[in-house]
C-alpha cells in the first residue's frame, strides 16, 4: 500500500474508527477479488460520500440447493441483472441516488449514479436451471439448486 494511501485511511475528526476499518476491509476485499477472478471482475462506482458501493452478499448452503442474499439498496427490479455462467453468479445494475435537503432559504441536492457488478464463482453442483431470484424491500434472494450432473451451461436469470 502506497503512503497516499495509508494517509487516505487515517479517520480524520469527522470520521471515526469504524470508517477506516470498514474502507479497510472493502480494499482488502477488493484484492482477494482481483487475485482470485481474471479480468475486470468487479466494476464499481464512487458515491458522493467518497465511498465505493460494491454489494455485499451472503451465501447458504442448505441441504439440496444454496441461499444467496445481497442488499442493493435504493433499486428496483428492472434495474438489476442477474445471469450464471460456467460457475459464475454476475449480478450487475445501475444505481441512481439522489437526496434534497432545504434549510431556510438554502437547498442541497445530491445525486450518485453508476453502474456495478459483483462475480462470484459458485460450486460445480449448482444448476442453472434451478435458479431463482426475488427482490423485495432492497434485498435481493436467490435460490440456486443443487446438481450433481450440472455443466457450464449459460441461462439469464429473471428478476421479479
Amino acid at each position: 500500500m502506497n503512503r497516499q494511501a495509508m494517509a487516505e485511511m487515517r479517520p480524520s475528526p469527522d470520521q471515526g474508527v469504524s470508517t477506516m476499518f470498514r474502507r479497510l476491509r472493502h480494499e482488502i476485499d477488493q484484492l482477494f477479488d482481483d487475485l482470485t477472478m481474471p479480468g475486470p471482475v468487479r466494476r464499481v462506482f464512487q458515491l458522493s460520500n467518497g465511498t465505493d458501493f460494491s454489494p455485499l452478499v451472503e451465501l447458504k448452503d442448505k441441504q439440496d440447493h444454496y441461499e444467496l442474499a445481497t442488499e442493493l439498496p435504493g433499486l428496483e427490479d428492472k434495474d438489476i441483472n442477474v445471469e450464471f455462467a460456467d460457475g459464475v453468479l454476475s449480478i450487475s445494475g445501475e444505481k441512481r441516488a439522489e437526496s434534497q435537503e432545504k434549510s431556510g432559504d438554502s437547498l442541497i441536492s445530491e445525486r450518485s449514479y453508476g453502474a456495478f457488478e459483483r462475480r462470484l464463482s459458485l460450486p460445480s453442483d449448482v444448476d442453472p436451471e434451478r435458479i431463482e431470484a426475488k427482490f423485495r424491500h432492497g434485498v435481493l434472494k436467490l435460490t440456486l439448486g443443487k446438481d450433481k450432473q450440472a455443466t457450464g451451461r449459460v441461462r439469464k436469470i429473471a428478476v421479479d
